[in-house]
């Protein structure tokens, strides 16, 4: 599928579909990783609900990620992967990006905000992109990734106003309904909306009774205000420990996909991240950065009624450095 600008008017846009999630399915093979699904006595006491997680934080380059990006610049004519690509990103697009291009021998250049994690910076740049920062509270990513892009000559694959990212990211739902679903419920993080986007894909098409509800931090609610609007409500940057999604604003691909298929948008604080940090950490023995517990801290917080149902909840990521992670498990978030 050939990749459209974000900019372009609703009117203008082709939306992916779940053909477009199989093909992605086909051209990912062998590349990323079938995550595991995960089940936890505990999680299912304390919830009174059966939950089983979707664990891409155990995905290559360690989040989902890397099933959008790599789709994306393999979609991509011979031409423009010889040119290379450029996103931006706070950073497990980034590094999604920075490694698929390396795989695909693809040149990569990414911006990043100056406050992303520094581990992610430097698995960007360990994947061999070019690393380009700016201040995401003082200047236009968007406006910068077209510029750069322009100049010289690359192509624009931002982080999930994407067709073929959407559709790469809608792979995990499918993986997670194949293997065990079907299920009354699906809690998906929320960000721009890409991964909420492809597995509203796949859930209307493997399982049309499951209600998907997205989870977005409770002090970057645009998704959930957009939704109820009926229109792409824009924010100011959000302060918010889950780095991944601290996004202003929905996509014109997203946007659609979302209000056509999501039952609702909820929030929880970061608090509630803190915690399911820690439960993941104690109890199941895994590292989930902020972001990643989303979809987790809502079942946990009842945010989203769960009681006595068949529950899918997908993990998005691990990547949070090692200083802050020991701050948030060791309770001085």
């Amino acid at each position: 599928m050939t990749a459209a600008a974000s900019t372009e008017s609703a009117t203008q846009l082709v939306l992916p579909t779940y053909d477009d999630v199989v093909t992605a399915a086909k051209r990912i093979q062998g590349a990323a990783h079938r995550t595991p699904v995960l089940t936890s006595r505990t999680a299912n006491e304390r919830s009174g609900a059966s939950l089983f997680f979707k664990a891409e934080n155990l995905q290559r380059m360690g989040a989902f990620k890397f099933r959008g990006g790599y789709n994306a610049i393999s979609a991509l004519s011979p031409e423009q992967k010889r040119a290379g690509v450029v996103t931006f990103s706070s950073g497990n697009h980034a590094q999604a990006i920075a490694y698929a291009g390396k795989l695909l021998g693809v040149p990569a250049t990414i911006l990043m905000p100056l406050d992303a994690p520094a581990a992610k910076v430097a698995a960007t740049r360990g994947y061999g992109a070019e690393v380009v920062q700016f201040d995401r509270y003082t200047q236009d990513r968007d406006a910068l990734g077209r510029e750069i892009a322009q100049t010289r000559g690359l192509t624009l694959i931002p982080p999930y106003d994407h067709p073929d990212v959407i559709a790469g990211q809608g792979t995990a739902t499918k993986e997670l309904i194949e293997e065990a679903g079907p299920f009354d419920i699906l809690l998906v993080p929320l960000g721009g909306g890409g991964l909420l986007s492809g597995a509203v894909l796949a859930a209307k098409a493997l399982n049309p009774e499951c209600r998907v509800f997205g989870v977005e931090p409770e002090a970057g609610n645009d998704g959930q205000r957009s939704l109820r609007s009926g229109k792409i409500v824009k924010i100011s940057v959000p302060k918010t420990i889950a780095d991944g999604a601290q996004t202003a604003f929905l996509g014109n691909y997203t946007f659609p996909l979302i209000q056509q298929n999501v039952e609702d948008i909820v929030t929880v604080p970061d608090a509630a991240l803190v915690e399911a940090m820690r439960f993941f950490a104690e109890r199941m023995k895994i590292v989930v950065e902020p972001t990643g517990c989303l979809a987790a801290a809502a079942a946990f917080t009842g945010a989203v009624p769960i009681e006595g149902k068949r529950v899918g909840i997908v993990i998005s990521g691990g990547n949070v450095d090692l200083a802050s992670f020991a701050r948030f498990v060791g309770g001085e978030a």
